[in-house]
């Protein structure tokens, strides 16, 4: 039996151990520092180095020049859409006060309007006894209109021709 009190002693043992050995683990991750796998992340780009904050998580842009490194925000999407979704709620509050101070419609029924198609074209107009379609007729006014300007069509048609006609017996 003895032998059983020693593993049980020795497997107790190993898992104060472990148990040690994790939470060392986490403290020693919670406390590492900024440079190495700690705040920022590197990853190498054609014209430098793109980094990574891990706590804020911005990302920027290091590049070498002639005095050192330099390291320039790069633009967040993410910034500009919370500024515009800002700026669109606010817009929205804005009509929302617009609305309440504005004046109230007066009138309402609680009647259901009656249902019309509105694509539906009327009936056209009957003759009353002869069923037939009457449709309205231009004026004279309106045939004058269309007479000169189908005139003035005719004329610039045939001063082209005479143009082009003249053009090509000059040339040849």
């Amino acid at each position: 039996m003895r032998p059983a009190k020693s593993s049980t002693r020795s497997w107790c043992a190993a898992a104060i151990v472990a148990v040690t050995t994790l939470s060392g683990g986490l403290v020693a991750a919670q406390s590492a520092p900024d440079g190495e796998n700690g705040r920022y992340s590197m990853t190498p780009i054609p014209e430098g180095v793109l980094r990574l904050d891990t706590r804020t998580g911005t990302v920027s842009t290091c590049t070498r020049n002639g005095t050192g490194w330099a390291c320039y925000a790069v633009p967040d999407e993410r910034s500009a859409f919370d500024a515009e979704i800002g700026r669109l709620q606010a817009e929205v509050e804005k009509l929302k006060g617009q609305l309440a101070a504005g004046p109230t419609v007066s009138g309402k029924i609680d009647e259901a309007l009656p249902k019309s198609d509105s694509l539906k074209k009327g009936e056209p107009k009957v003759a009353e006894g002869d069923r037939k379609i009457e449709i309205p007729l231009p004026s004279d006014q309106d045939l004058d209109r269309a007479m000169s300007f189908l005139e003035k069509a005719w004329r610039r048609l045939i001063d082209m021709a005479n143009r082009v006609q003249k053009d090509v017996s000059g040339r040849i």
